[in-house]
């Protein structure tokens, strides 16, 4: 029995900012689309955030095009601010973000065609505008003893704020954002928090404007040329002096260790034998992009990473990323958005000689 997959121009995967942005792009210049999005409701990966991060700790949300996010209360969760917000953009621009939809493989099809894999379908599209960000691709690293461990380990991506480490002793790992965000709320109610990371934290004064934007954008992008795996935003920013990490750093709770060595069953031990008793390692080690669906397209290098420009996969010019390496930011969503909405029309419009197509907006 053949199977029947539905025709069109361009599949959107991911409902986040990249592919909101990617969508109302595409949606302005008439050209059609399909967003297919596994999570359950509007909000992107904000959505499962943990909800002590509330709006005012949220750091560089930009708004996405068309539609300004204003008078947010800075006390509730961002995971509700967010969510409401994306799903009012949904409902003004029309996107019709088709969901819960799980992509599990684009490979190529017939005619020139992408052949995309859904739990909804088969989609023929003439090109695809991949958007899933890392969310869903929590990085664990490995180290000796792991599985010897006798207490609790989690990520990031499962933290549920800081409640549930009453009285533990909680070492956290990883030099981002959210590991520095972890120590100063847990440290409130553990009995016990210690920081430990691979490399040591620097730390930026001073105000990050667009010059310094651009400089960090190059840097990862670079990466990404190159067919490198992208940085962390961090590794190429540093993290914000801000008050309460000043005062965290004056109490010693950013205090921070080298890596250890290996766990134990009652913590960590570190080469020089001095160790630290834990109940809980929580592992802030940041996400990889979630791209493992275009496996089938051969598009990685062999230094791990995909290699575009812009927003193009160097490999297949059908397919572009947004919110990978230089526009994982919001902002930078934004505007890759709109960047491969154009590369994509010219190829549309190649693909159909003497039909017009509209210019995109914005």
């Amino acid at each position: 029995m053949n199977e029947i997959s539905r025709d069109v121009d361009v599949v959107v995967i991911g409902a986040g900012q990249a592919g909101l942005a990617s969508a109302y792009h595409l949606a302005r210049t008439g050209i059609g689309h399909v967003v297919l999005d596994h999570a359950p409701r509007p909000g992107g990966a904000w959505q499962f955030r943990w909800p002590s991060l509330t709006y005012g700790k949220v750091h560089g949300m930009h708004a996405l095009p068309g539609m300004e996010l204003s008078g947010a209360d800075a006390l509730r969760p961002s995971s509700e601010v967010i969510g409401e917000y994306f799903a009012a953009y949904e409902d003004r621009f029309d996107l019709r973000v088709r969901r819960p939809v799980d992509v599990s493989a684009v490979r190529e099809g017939e005619g020139g065609r992408l052949r995309v894999e859904a739990s909804d379908g088969i989609w023929s599209a003439r090109a695809l505008i991949n958007a899933t960000g890392t969310w869903d691709r929590p990085f664990w690293p490995r180290y000796p003893g792991q599985e010897s461990f006798r207490g609790r380990q989690l990520h990031t991506a499962n933290y549920p704020g800081p409640r549930e480490f009453t009285g533990a002793r909680v070492i956290v790992v990883g030099g981002g954002t959210s590991a520095v965000q972890h120590l100063l709320e847990i440290s409130e109610v553990a009995a016990e928090t210690t920081w430990v990371t691979r490399r040591p934290p620097v730390f930026r004064d001073g105000g990050f404007g667009e010059a310094e934007g651009r400089a960090a954008v190059a840097m990862v992008d670079e990466r990404v040329r190159r067919g490198l795996p992208p940085q962390s935003v961090v590794s190429v920013t540093g993290l914000p002096l801000n008050e309460a990490v000043r005062a965290g750093l004056a109490s010693g709770v950013l205090e921070r260790r080298p890596m250890f060595e290996r766990l134990g069953a009652g913590g960590a031990v570190w080469a020089d034998g001095s160790r630290v008793d834990a109940d809980v390692i929580l592992w802030a080690t940041g996400f990889r992009a979630a791209v493992d669906h275009l496996a089938p397209l051969r598009l990685r290098e062999p230094g791990g990473g995909i290699r575009v420009e812009g927003t193009r996969a160097v490999r297949d010019e059908r397919v572009h990323l947004v919110g990978y390496g230089p526009s994982a930011s919001t902002i930078g969503a934004n505007r890759a958005g709109g960047a491969a909405v154009r590369e994509i029309r010219g190829l549309l419009a190649r693909g159909r000689a003497g039909e017009p197509v509209a210019e995109p907006v914005g």
